[in-house]
């Protein structure tokens, strides 16, 4: 697994967030916006504990801290497969494709899998 400093994490972290803050206002239905709701949850946790380090911590290596976005792997991977079917709009579909791919190889390489 290649290593991941936090610096680069906390990036894509905070890019997936908006990603997922876009796709909160298209959903269209309560069932997916409890989904994107539940991880953007567990991003905003894990990107306070983040926010909690020094500046000069964020070349370390980054590993999860909060348990709620160690076990959101579920929810990404259920997300990463409804993509096409939830979201029309090509825009926020192709960001949600990279963001929570790269999201998901920060928990685990077999997240998605």
């Amino acid at each position: 697994m290649e290593r991941v400093i936090i610096a680069k994490a906390v990036t894509t972290l905070e890019e997936l967030l908006g990603a997922l803050n876009n796709a909160y206002w298209e959903a269209i239905n309560i069932h997916q916006k409890d989904t994107l709701f539940d991880v953007i949850t567990s991003l905003h946790e894990e990107l306070n504990e983040l926010a909690k380090l020094s500046v000069e911590d964020h070349d370390m290596a980054y590993e999860p801290i909060t348990l709620t976005f160690r076990s959101c792997c579920r929810k990404l991977k259920y997300l990463a497969s409804k993509i096409d079917e939830w979201f029309p709009r090509t825009s926020t579909a192709e960001q949600l494709e990279h963001t929570v791919t790269e999201a998901a190889a920060l928990i685990s390489n077999q997240c998605l899998r």
